[in-house]
Order: structure tokens, then sequence, then C-alpha cells
């Protein structure tokens, strides 16, 4: 059972906008959460429109307004998002750095309490489709679940990084935890009753385990596990500082909200050494990936993002399957809001 990638989005925009959000809020959000699913991060798209439009009703998500302008300089800014809806907010930031980009080289924006920003690869094409590098970090100040290297308690969350690259052919989108894996995965498999694929979490006495329900006790472990963690905890170190050292609020203001502090940058190469010597690098070693044998001999390799961008072309042309019980789950919105369900093709 397939839906239209549009109707998808006209679905959950009606949602999101019968629930409150005003302006192109919801077309925005709802565009990029199935986005999201159609890119395989399923964890990140539609699946997290319960809680928005929990926190729509309950006011933990700003329906209304713009963000505030903390500092805006050419080349860097600060908002605080008042806690509106931070998928709007980061597509709004990641087109503005790139317009900037394209006078100054690069631009920044910081982003202070956003709310939740969903899956990050799906700002990136905003960028790379006008031949412009983009990063997109963020944090949540108001949680800890993971534990630095060789420590027992959480201190850090998963921490996303996402990095956007033009090449001669589809961009390489790279969209990683800087833990081995996310909260909405650990959740996911905790309702199922599965177990993680190895050691990934500590439960409450600091030990490695597989079992998902003991990080609500324990914690989830940084990229590298038990063994080398100290990458994982350096990549969550330096994500934090970027969105919430730069943006000037974090862990030490004590929010309690659910919510994010972001970090958005864009490069525009040809105000470097120039557009055609960025691709001649990027395609190169583009092509060097995809002519590497693999280790099992049975497919050419595929650089990040090809699965990403071929799900998405493959939903916008065909349509997508969503994951058994979402849209049952999203029915008492609709019958609340009065927003019919998209039919199938």
């Amino acid at each position: 059972m397939t839906h239209a990638f549009d109707r998808l989005t006209e679905y959950a925009a009606a949602l999101l906008g019968a629930a409150g959000l005003d302006g192109d809020k919801p077309e925005v959000t709802a565009r990029l959460l199935v986005s999201a699913d159609a890119m395989g991060h399923d964890t990140h798209g539609l699946a997290q429109l319960p809680d928005y439009l929990d926190d729509i009703a309950s006011g933990a998500m700003l329906a209304v307004g713009e963000p505030d302008i903390i500092a805006d300089r050419p080349a860097a800014c600060v908002w605080d998002g008042k806690y509106l809806p931070g998928v709007w907010l980061v597509d709004r930031a990641v087109r503005l750095a790139a317009e900037r980009a394209q006078t100054h080289g690069v631009c920044a924006i910081s982003i202070r309490r956003s709310h939740h920003i969903a899956c990050l690869a799906t700002f990136l094409t905003a960028a790379t489709d006008q031949g412009l590098m983009a990063i997109v970090a963020c944090s949540d100040p108001s949680e800890a679940r993971v534990a630095p290297h060789g420590g027992t308690k959480p201190v850090f969350m998963p921490d996303p990084l996402a990095v956007g690259i033009p090449t001669d052919g589809d961009p390489v989108l790279i969209d990683i935890s800087t833990s081995i894996t996310t909260m909405g995965m650990t959740g996911r498999l905790k309702r199922e009753g599965k177990r993680f694929p190895g050691l990934w979490a500590l439960d409450a006495a600091g030990q490695p385990t597989d079992d998902p329900a003991k990080v609500a006790d324990g914690a989830l472990l940084p990229v590298g596990g038990v063994d080398h963690g100290h990458k994982g905890t350096g990549l969550a170190w330096m994500v934090e500082a970027l969105s919430q050292g730069l943006g000037g609020f974090g862990r030490a203001d004590h929010p309690t909200n659910w919510g994010c502090s972001v970090f958005v940058q864009v490069f525009d190469p040809a105000l470097f050494a120039g557009a055609e010597a960025f691709t001649r690098q990027t395609a190169f070693t583009a092509e060097a990936c995809r002519a590497t044998p693999s280790r099992d001999g049975a497919q050419a390799l595929r650089l990040p993002g090809a699965k990403a961008m071929a799900g998405l072309r493959r939903a916008k042309a065909e349509g997508l399957a969503l994951r058994p019980g979402l849209l049952d789950a999203l029915a008492p919105y609709a019958a609340k809001l009065g927003a019919p369900p998209p039919s199938t093709e």
C-alpha cells in the first residue's frame, strides 16, 4: 500500500494547520517530515507528528510568530527560536545561510530554543541543489541520554551531525548521530521487544548491554562503543559547542522543554578555490569510492546519501509505503482536527 508524496504532505500540513501553525509552517514541516520517510529515516519522519501535535496543543511548541534576532551580522547570526517548529526554523536558516554564503563565502546561523528538528538530512539539498556545501548540527540541552567515554552516567544526547557535499552527480549526504544509535530507534526496539545488534548501551550499573529497555536507567554509548567511544564523545563535544556554545544557550541554563540548540553553516565553493575546483575534488573521491571493491563482492559501494536520494525520487514518482500503524496513530488527531486521511495509490 503506497501513498502519493504530495497527498501525504497535504495531509500532514492539514493536521498542523488545523492544530494552529500559521503561515508556511504547516507545509514546510509536513514536506520535510514526509521527505524523511522517503529517505529512509522513518523514526524521524511522520512518526514525530503525534508528538508535534500534542506539543502544539499544550503550548510546548509555539504555533505562530517569528524567531527573535539576537545577533545579525553578514556571515553570522543568532536566533531565539522561542520553541517555534524546529523543522521550519532550520529550513529557513539553511536557505538564508545559502543566500548570504553566495556573497560572503560562508554564513553560519545558531538557533537557541528551537523545537525538535526531525531528520537533519532533509535540510541539506536546499544548499546542495545550488552547488553549496552545508552543515547542520543540533543537541537537546533539556535531556542527557549518552554517557561520555569511560563514564557510566549520561551527559550528552545523540547530538546528530549532517553534511551535504555537492559532487558532479547526486550530493553526498552524511547524517549521523554521535552516539551508536538514536533515542527514536531505542524506543522503537523497546516497544517491539527487540534487542540492539550489539552492546550499544549501559545499564544502571554501568555494564554494557544490548537491551534497549535498560537505557531508561542507564545510558547509550557514544560512537565507538566501550572500546573507542572517545571518537563519539569528541564529536558530541564539537556538536554541543557549535549548537549550545555559539548560540549562548544550553545545559548551563537547565531548560526543561523538548527542543534543540541548532548550528547551521553553508559554504559557497565559488568564493574559495572555485566551484569547478571543488567539484573536481569531490567527483574524484566519489568515483574512487564507487570503484573500490566491496568486501563481499556483492555490489558496488554506495555513497552516503545515495539510498536517501533514490528513495526520495522514487517516493515522488511512485508514492511511498509507511510503517504499519503510523496512519492509525494519526487517526484520532485527524478525527479531532477534521483532516481526512490520504487515499492510497
